[in-house]
């Protein structure tokens, strides 16, 4: 686990914490490695699990899927970020997403009722971990209230403005690379990809943006 250190130091449910530290509370969530090869499932709609997911390298996407295959992309989590936190909180709760690996990933499941119970080791860093459980689960419901903001708007343009003005605002620049290709992000925003493809197109036509695959920036005079 010694090799994960720098990205598990990063990572807000270890802010605090010594490297002595991180690696004692492994121990004590049962930490365990996993890889999965893009396109293939860690968790499905419908299981239960104790454990949570902290990816290591590569990235996942979040998502629930219906019998017919379309897709609602609810995150994309990339190293360093969790998935599965609330379900592992909550025994017995059953899954309503999917989790499935975007590119070639590592992720380590960790036994988070092991942090709900009196560690056994009684560790003094214990409650500083479950403060940071409660900021990575406050931080989620924060990153699901925007997307709510986003669908919730009446047009395919305006879901993608209020989407692009968000990411704009969250990284501090006009000027901004996206997680999600044309696909996903149409999926992440409950809209058709052709008539998406479509408001892009039209946004750089009346000079809106510019944009190159995953790449955009928002050109704000035209906007006045």
């Amino acid at each position: 686990m010694k090799k994960y250190l720098p990205i598990l130091k990063n990572s807000p449910f270890f802010k605090g914490l010594t490297d002595n530290e991180i690696l004692s509370i492994l121990h004590c969530v049962n930490a365990t490695t996993i890889y999965r090869k893009r396109a293939s499932y860690i968790f499905r709609a419908g299981d239960s699990t104790e454990v949570m997911g902290l990816v290591v390298s590569g990235c996942v996407l979040v998502m629930q899927e219906d019998l017919w295959g379309h897709r609602n992309i609810l995150s994309k989590c990339h190293a360093g970020d969790f998935f599965g936190e609330p379900y592992a909180a909550s025994p017995g709760a059953v899954l309503n997403v999917s989790v499935a690996a975007d590119e070639d990933c590592e992720i380590i499941f960790l036994n988070v009722q092991r942090l709900l119970v009196s560690c056994p080791t009684a560790c003094e860093h214990h409650q500083k971990l479950i403060r940071n459980l409660v900021s990575v689960l406050a931080n989620k419901i924060l990153i699901l209230n925007d997307k709510i903001t986003h669908v919730g708007k009446r047009t395919t343009r305006d879901k993608l403005l209020s989407y692009l003005s968000a990411e704009s605002i969250r990284q501090s620049s006009l000027s901004f690379d996206i997680p999600f290709d044309r696909q996903q992000l149409a999926d992440y925003l409950c809209i058709d990809r052709a008539a998406m493809s479509t408001e892009i197109s039209k946004l750089q036509k009346d000079g809106f943006i510019k944009t190159n695959r995953k790449h955009f920036e928002l050109i704000v005079s035209a906007f006045r």
